[in-house]
């Protein structure tokens, strides 16, 4: 590692004006890709800011018809709270499935949001649900929030707050899973809620993306063999050791099929 300084801010308002103040500083979370960058030297912070002590980023809580989870809170939290069991199932069961024991443990659900991994699983969960990121400074909308490979709408300086989902009548999730990094090959989150039937798809492609036939034939039709039928076209997805575009775009409607079945 490059030497770097080190920060632990306790209220959000520090945290910002630390990195205000540093254009180089980045902020860490559960640290899972910006501390193997640091080892391997791909990445030359002149500070890091610590979140890990802010109190007002944690916890989960309901507010009517919204499940509320705050950018600090930890995959393990998010799996086992009963709001999430109860309101999102799907979810809950999502967050159980990232990784293994010591990453739920230390992995935070804005950490994973912001750092928006292709093969990440929240991001599917977040556009499918119509949800709404909560900044420092704004909301954001999660159809405008993502924005490609490891990039989102996060201004420099500006951090993930919280994150706001609807609770949906229905949801699924399923995905194929790398057997070594159990990151996602292709994952496909299905809901039906107040923004509507919405489909969003994980690790097949540069970034999380919706599937407007899914869609469509969900909203007429609720059940797997809707979706049997529509494939999405291989131009454009990830092609590696682990699986061709053509392998990831049949897996998109495998996993969605299972999806729509894991929501019932």
């Amino acid at each position: 590692m490059y030497d770097f300084a080190y920060h632990k801010p306790t209220s959000i308002a520090d945290a910002v004006k630390l990195l205000q103040a540093d254009p180089e500083a980045k902020p860490i979370a559960g640290g899972h890709t910006l501390i193997p960058a640091l080892k391997h030297r791909l990445n030359r912070p002149s500070a890091l800011v610590d979140l890990s002590g802010i109190a007002e980023l944690k916890g989960i809580r309901r507010e009517g018809d919204t499940i509320v989870i705050g950018a600090m809170t930890r995959h393990v939290e998010v799996a086992t709270n009963p709001e999430v069991a109860a309101a999102i199932p799907a979810l809950s069961r999502m967050a159980g499935s990232i990784g293994d024991t010591q990453v739920r443990n230390r992995g935070t659900m804005g950490g994973s949001l912001a750092n928006n991994d292709p093969a990440a699983d929240y991001p599917a969960a977040v556009l499918a649900l119509g949800g709404t990121l909560v900044t420092n400074a704004r909301q954001i909308a999660a159809d405008d929030f993502f924005q490609g490979m490891f990039t989102t709408a996060l201004e420099p300086a500006e951090l993930l707050v919280a994150i706001r989902l609807p609770v949906p009548l229905k949801c699924g999730y399923a995905k194929m899973k790398n057997p070594a990094s159990r990151y996602s090959m292709a994952g496909v989150f299905v809901a039906k809620g107040p923004a509507g039937v919405r489909v969003a798809v994980n690790g097949a492609g540069p970034g999380v993306f919706r599937v407007a036939a899914m869609e469509q034939a969900l909203a007429a039709n609720w059940s797997p063999d809707a979706v049997a039928g529509i494939s999405i076209p291989a131009d454009g997805l990830n092609s590696d050791i682990h699986a061709s575009a053509e392998y990831r775009a049949h897996l998109v409607t495998v996993m969605a099929k299972r999806a729509v079945a894991d929501a019932g």
